[in-house]
């Protein structure tokens, strides 16, 4: 018997204010579509996504898993119904988008309590602090009863701490009766897939709710609900990481992803920003506003401040990179260093070569990327500009102020300057020419 995981990603969004569709916009660097299928692909055999017509975006997102199309929005029952015919012979759990954070762990729960012989139908519920306008769960003797709806609530009803979080699951066979026998008599015409409670106990079964924490089930349907999310994801990978022995200094100030890999006795400093694809060895200092992306750094390396390493950039072991140099798609050898003020694009660089302050690779020359080969103990002199395809020999020394063009031999000593000459006295009649001038 399978289980089958439907999620539903058709909504407009429209209280996102925004082209992208809801279920794309990110949480820690993923997409909130991502986080949610990543939790079920640990659980379900099948993931279904329905979404809504144009939505290329959404279903590339959800692939390689299978995607149907609701053509006509007219709720969220008439949403799951578009799936129906890829729910199996096992078990359909109906989940939304805009819920990313829900667990492996809580969705096991919700299984196995449907799977309990007194219940045909089970539900997430969760108790948010504070006022809110989620639809109350009432319960009786550990069952639920009904779901209401804020609007609709009494002041009683409202009371209920209880509150609905929309996930579902009951036995295909039954999903698919009750999913028909929904309506749409209501002030929008829409067909709402919490009617399920009402019709399961009509047809005689009970309906029980599992519970779980409120940052875990929150939904996300604005920018404001978008930015609790994210600080709350935030908080538990900070915690998350300092828990695996790294420090973070100023943790309110570093930004993680969600699949950042920090070994222990690592340091980052205060407003850092990590993005999605990165490890960072044990032993590493991230000095503070260094922003790391899709790259790895080794062991006992020294990063920043102010230092960016774009995607494809690998770090050698005790290697530096100081204050606003940048790397991309390069391989800075073990104990290397690129102290201050430097450019490194596709570029391999070899062990305890020192590249100098205003050091720039020309990789690109308007149609192509070119790398730039630099070799082992290499001396490379300040304000020196390397333009790929360029080899640099191990051991070899560019003089300060060169631009190298061509290949240097291992071991000799590069100068890509034009020769320097002096004019006696002209900065003096220079001086007088421009305070003439500018009297004038």
């Amino acid at each position: 018997m399978t289980t089958t995981a439907i999620i539903l990603a058709a909504g407009h969004g429209t209280r996102m204010r925004s082209a992208l569709p809801k279920p794309l916009h990110p949480i820690a660097g993923r997409p909130m579509l991502s986080h949610l299928i990543a939790a079920c692909e640990a659980v379900f055999d099948r993931i279904v996504v329905v979404t809504g017509p144009d939505m290329e975006n959404v279903a590339r997102v959800a692939a390689p898993h299978a995607v149907v199309i609701q053509h006509d929005r007219l709720g969220t029952a008439h949403a799951a119904l578009q799936a129906e015919a890829l729910f199996g012979a096992g078990e359909v759990a109906v989940l939304y988008a805009d819920n990313p954070l829900i667990t492996p762990a809580t969705l096991r729960r919700l299984l196995e309590r449907r799977r309990a012989g007194d219940v045909g139908l089970a539900l997430l519920a969760m108790r948010p602090e504070g006022q809110n306008r989620y639809g109350r769960v009432l319960t009786e003797a550990g069952y639920v009863t009904r779901i209401v709806e804020w609007a609709d609530a009494s002041e009683t009803e409202r009371a209920v701490q209880l509150c609905n979080a929309g996930v579902l699951s009951a036995d295909a066979s039954d999903m698919r009766a009750w999913l028909g026998q929904v309506g749409n008599a209501n002030s929008k015409g829409e067909y709402y897939l919490t009617d399920l409670v009402e019709i399961a106990q009509r047809n005689g079964r009970a309906v029980a709710a599992v519970e779980a924490p409120f940052p875990e089930l929150r939904g996300v349907n604005s920018r404001v609900e978008l930015a609790e999310a994210e600080d709350a994801v935030q908080r538990a990978l900070r915690v998350a990481a300092m828990e695996g022995g790294a420090t973070l200094i100023g943790p309110e100030t570093v930004f993680l992803s969600y699949d950042t890999v920090i070994a222990p006795d690592v340091t980052i400093g205060p407003n850092v920003v990590i993005a999605p694809g990165v490890t960072i060895e044990s032993g590493v200092h991230i000095r503070p506003f260094s922003h790391l992306e899709a790259c790895h750094v080794g062991a006992d390396a020294i990063i920043g401040p102010y230092a960016r390493l774009r995607p494809g950039t690998r770090i050698g072991a005790g290697a530096h990179v100081g204050n606003f140099v940048e790397l991309k798609a390069t391989d800075l050898g073990a104990g290397a260093k690129a102290n201050h003020l430097a450019y490194l694009g596709d570029a391999s660089i070899g062990e305890g070569t020192n590249i100098g302050a205003g050091t720039i690779t020309c990789n690109y020359d308007g149609y192509a990327k070119h790398r730039t080969t630099i070799g082992a103990g290499v001396f490379v002199g300040s304000d020196s500009v390397l333009v790929a395809p360029v080899t640099l020999g191990d051991g070899a020394f560019v003089a300060a102020g060169s631009v190298i063009t061509k290949d240097v031999a291992a071991d000799a000593m590069a100068f890509g300057r034009a020769a320097q000459s002096e004019k006696p006295g002209r900065a003096a009649e220079f001086r007088a020419a421009r305070s003439k001038t500018k009297g004038g």
